[in-house]
């Protein structure tokens, strides 16, 4: 999912850097936008499923054979799938909807679907409704999952009388916790900045961030 998410959008950009061009056709930017999403959304699903993974190794140690099952892994994994393509299609429907464009030129150097809406100028509802209503449902609730198995995990570390199982503990989240914070913490502050302090160049860091790095 990472190896995908990264390549729907670096390739593109190497070859614009060399070749001088910045110009991306209308299909090629649906179609890049469309596997950003895809990729994105797994992503998203994937890293909430091994906060969870590791709230049961830490919280239920010995029943955690039984909770995660390889039945259970691969219905998660087919779930991460699931909403991946069904967050993609929607984003490609509604874009589709979207027939007058005020301006051409994109403030991001890949399709933001944030972006290619705020280029509408014919349905203000579309660009205003749909990405609060998919951002709550694929972002707020995974985000909020992941929040709720840390709490419950350092609480429950927190337990372990020694310091050694409690930097043990810890030590299985580092990795995925630092991934979290790079991916959550650029993500809210391209697409949840105040209009007022937005600036292209920073939100274009920030995508750069959790895009690519």
């Amino acid at each position: 999912a990472d190896i995908c998410f990264t390549s729907s959008t670096v390739p593109k950009m190497i070859v614009d850097i060399s070749t001088q061009s910045r110009v991306i056709s209308y299909g090629a930017c649906l179609t890049q936008m469309s596997l950003f999403i895809l990729f994105a959304c797994m992503d998203n699903t994937l890293l909430t499923v091994m906060a969870y993974d590791r709230f049961v190794a830490i919280c239920y140690p010995l029943h955690y054979a039984v909770i995660m099952n390889p039945r259970l892994c691969i219905f998660l994994l087919l779930l991460s799938v699931f909403l991946g393509l069904l967050n993609s299609l929607v984003h490609y429907l509604t874009t589709l909807q979207v027939t007058c464009f005020k301006d051409v030129e994109i403030a991001s150097f890949f399709c933001d679907p944030s972006q290619l809406l705020d280029l509408s100028c014919s349905d203000t509802l579309i660009k205003n409704i749909v990405p609060c209503v998919l951002g709550t449902l694929f972002g707020f609730f995974p985000m909020s999952g992941i929040i709720f198995s840390y709490y419950k995990i350092v609480f429950a570390t927190l337990k372990i009388p020694s310091s050694g199982g409690r930097y043990k503990a810890f030590s299985t989240c580092g990795s995925h916790l630092s991934v979290v914070c790079l991916f959550y913490g650029t993500g809210l502050g391209t697409y949840l900045g105040s209009i007022a302090s937005y600036s292209p160049r920073k939100g274009m860091v920030a995508s750069l961030m959790y895009t690519v790095v």
